[in-house]
């Protein structure tokens, strides 16, 4: 796997079912109103995981790219902790509209109903220092440098960018995605590590 240099490559994968992957998750949420979070670089398969997880365990996702949307890149921890994170441990429903969806009339909010089991927070940097102290564990998924700028780009395009407009916005993220990450370095609070761009499910445990 091509990996960026400052994050280590796991050496043994596992396969696992979703049984196996549901009582693993739930050996690592033990609070009554537990969060998990999803981290992972841009195209590396966390939304993949994090809906795969939130329908074993009854949960909700909430994505990191709907709280920075129009808002900052990185800089949306305060709003997950505050406005997401938050209203969900005390039992209530969280219904939000971030900054950016005020400032530019996006219709809609944010969405955890109360009576879910698990909340999953899944982005770029869900897995920081300042959201993880508020969470029951952290997911980090490991994936394939080349394969996920792949991933991305096509996406993109299926979005509606041309292939030109998809590779400057890949790299004007990837610009504040590395040094970002590489200063965090999520992957070294995470309790599971999953492979995000094998052909099967493979996860790593930390004992």
């Amino acid at each position: 796997m091509h990996l960026h240099p400052e994050e280590p490559e796991v050496a043994s994968w596992q396969p696992v079912d979703d049984a196996t992957l549901t009582a693993t998750l739930g050996d690592l949420l033990t609070s009554d109103r537990p969060v998990l979070l999803v981290d992972g670089r841009s195209g590396g398969g966390k939304t993949t995981f994090a809906e795969r997880a939130a329908h074993l365990l009854g949960g909700a996702v909430v994505h990191a790219d709907d709280l920075a949307w129009h808002h900052d890149l990185t800089a949306w921890d305060d709003l997950a902790i505050d406005h997401v994170i938050g209203p969900w441990r005390r039992g209530e429903e969280v219904s939000y509209r971030p900054p950016g969806w005020v400032a530019r009339g996006r219709d809609g909010q944010v969405r955890v109903p109360d009576d879910v089991r698990v909340l999953v927070l899944e982005g770029v940097g869900a897995g920081r220092a300042s959201i993880a102290d508020h969470a029951d564990a952290v997911v980090w998924v490991q994936s394939d440098r080349g394969l996920a700028r792949e991933r991305g780009l096509r996406r993109d395009v299926e979005l509606g960018r041309t292939p030109a407009e998809a590779e400057a916005f890949w790299d004007e993220y990837a610009a504040s995605e590395e040094p970002f990450l590489a200063a965090d370095r999520p992957w070294e609070r995470a309790a599971l590590l999953v492979n995000g761009t094998a052909g099967e499910p493979l996860v790593h445990v930390r004992a």
